[in-house]
């Protein structure tokens, strides 16, 4: 349960708790799992696999343009939709190397998830649809707990 203050940002509407972020979590890492496995037996390597690992990373750059403009990027890169493509583009065509490109990205996606990264809201890059992260979350879990009514009895 998270406490939330006149300081603090508001409560959090639309991001997963408890056994839902857990299973969530848990889908993540099934994805790293999957996708790291099949890029051994379809992939082009591990050094491409280590280069492009963090590559969609690079879309925190869009936060330099604002919360906004940052959430934007980042859920553009770190939504499975776009790994997606890349897969079924290297299926259909066929061209391994967008193939390998799809595998990569979703294991980074499947990664974040894992760690608890979730897509991003536009208050900023700690609220996220798996509930806060970094100085958010550390916020919460410091403010001072108001007295609970039996307590006061």
């Amino acid at each position: 349960m998270s406490i939330h203050t006149d300081s603090l940002a508001p409560p959090m509407t639309g991001a997963a708790t408890g056994a839902l972020r857990t299973t969530l979590r848990l889908e993540g890492l099934c994805v790293l799992l999957a996708a790291t496995a099949c890029y051994a037996r379809y992939g082009q390597g591990w050094g491409w696999f280590a280069t492009l690992f963090l590559v969609p990373d690079l879309a925190f750059l869009g936060y330099l343009a604002g919360a906004r403009v940052g959430a934007i990027a980042y859920n553009l890169s770190h939504a499975y939709i776009g790994a997606l493509a890349c897969l079924l583009a290297g299926v259909l065509l066929p061209h391994p190397l967008w193939l390998a490109a799809g595998l990569i990205w979703a294991a980074h996606i499947g990664f974040d998830r894992a760690l608890g990264y979730g897509l991003k809201y536009a208050q900023g890059f700690g609220f996220t649809h798996l509930g806060l992260i970094g100085k958010q979350a550390r916020a919460t879990q410091t403010a001072p707990q108001a007295p609970s009514a039996t307590a006061q009895r």
